[in-house]
């Protein structure tokens, strides 16, 4: 196959560095209608969920696209849906490089990216930009605080930037839960969670009526959640009526990959070593969320049989990012076609 060569060119390469030309590649990919050499077409297999209908249940997580720059070359590779960011009120730089870590033998990643953004203007001129979109593309936008503002305040950067994307989006994603921006996974406790959601909703139906249409907005959570804690976000989840939740982001474990060279770097664990225990927090949220809302599961999937058992466990929808840096475009189609054996059998 095509990509594994590409990939070990690019492995060669200082992860950030092999990011930028690999984005670069997929848009040559869109540019030169090449995109064909690394996709197999995906059959439609209709999913409803937050009062969208998703051509395909499988769809790219945010952080591969933080500005948007890329929508439509990487809609062009099969997936059912596109969710850029994260993106933060005003362009930041993150944290200070190296940030990005492969660990190979394990199919994993870990990052410490902090949020680097052009910010919310900037991703917007994109998106406006991008056919995807104006062509009925499912476009998510996921929102963050920056950096520099106070975790009392962080409510604050959360409504300007749903404010600001809540027309370009298909739905707005709210990332509370990367490891990576101090104090962040606080919004996480219930008392912050229910202010925080209170906040949001009154927004999102005072947008609503002022644009004339209702864009649903799901809650992105962490994997390194104690059961009471998953029951009690899944009873906010409920009260606010939020219209899906996303399980989950990257962890702050090393299960899996101890020992191993970077194994010890901060951030965020992604990756295969991430499965178990991300699907483990997704089949507790079904089970308290009782079908009240969708969820979106995502963590470590790295095959078709990977997308399948978040199904099992309870997910309307899936997404993947590092199983895209380690499979490629291949692994669209692939989980696609195993979620369509599941559902169908």
């Amino acid at each position: 196959m095509f990509y594994p060569l590409l990939r070990h060119l690019l492995f060669t390469l200082d992860p950030e560095t092999a990011h930028g030309l690999g984005m670069l590649g997929v848009d040559l990919l869109k540019t030169t209608g090449a995109s064909c050499l690394l996709v197999r077409p995906v059959p439609p297999d209709p999913v409803e969920a937050m009062g969208l209908t998703f051509p395909n249940p499988v769809g790219l997580a945010a952080g591969l696209d933080k500005n948007g720059d890329h929508i439509d070359a990487l809609a062009a590779l099969g997936f059912g849906f596109i969710e850029i960011g994260t993106v933060t009120p005003r362009a930041q730089p993150g944290n200070p490089k190296p940030r990005l870590f492969r660990i190979s033998e394990r199919q994993a990643i870990i990052n410490r990216m902090g949020f680097n953004n052009d910010g919310v203007e900037k991703l917007l001129a994109n998106v406006a930009a991008a056919r995807f979109a104006r062509n009925g593309g499912i476009l998510g936008i996921n929102i963050g605080k920056n950096f520099a503002t106070p975790i009392d305040r962080a409510a604050d950067d959360y409504l300007l930037c749903l404010d600001r994307v809540y027309a370009a989006a298909s739905y707005v994603a709210v990332n509370i839960s990367s490891p990576n921006t101090r104090n962040l996974r606080e919004l996480q406790e219930d008392d912050a969670l229910d202010a925080l959601l209170g906040q949001l909703k009154d927004a999102q139906s005072r947008l609503a009526d002022r644009h004339g249409k209702y864009v649903p907005m799901a809650l992105k959570i962490a994997p390194d959640l104690e059961d009471p804690q998953i029951r009690a976000i899944a009873d906010l989840l409920c009260k606010h009526r939020m219209d899906g939740v996303i399980a989950t982001n990257t962890t702050v474990s090393r299960s899996g990959v101890e020992g191993l060279p970077n194994a010890e770097q901060g951030g965020g664990l992604s990756g295969a070593p991430v499965l178990a225990k991300s699907t483990a927090v997704l089949g507790k949220l079904a089970a308290s969320l009782a079908g009240e809302l969708p969820i979106i599961g995502v963590g470590g999937i790295l095959r078709g049989a990977d997308a399948a058992t978040k199904i099992a466990a309870g997910a309307s929808l899936v997404q993947f990012y590092t199983g895209f840096i380690y499979r490629g475009p291949q692994l669209v189609a692939e989980a696609a076609a195993a979620i369509a054996a599941q559902r169908h059998a």
